[in-house]
């Protein structure tokens, strides 16, 4: 399920987000990096309203900084090209 707008999807439509045990949190291509992971849909109203609403921040039970939502941002953008 996506954390942004809840609608559930399958997995392959999702893209995982994680926070790896060493804190650092980024988009996890494979889906098998350990972590917690959090789902959005590829699209960045998705991740938007998930950082808006503290959805990230509560599925991945972590203080998210500015810095590193800028570059999940980027991420996302950069995953289109």
């Amino acid at each position: 399920m996506c954390v942004g707008c809840r609608e559930k999807k399958y997995k392959r439509e999702l893209l995982r987000i994680v926070r790896t045990p060493e804190g650092i949190t980024k988009i996890d291509r494979s889906g098998k990096m350990s972590g917690r992971g959090a789902y959005v849909c590829s699209q960045k109203k998705c991740l938007e309203k998930a950082i808006k609403s503290n959805a990230l921040k509560r599925a991945l039970q972590a203080d998210l900084s500015p810095e590193v939502l800028e570059d999940l941002k980027e991420q996302l953008e950069n995953q289109d090209e």
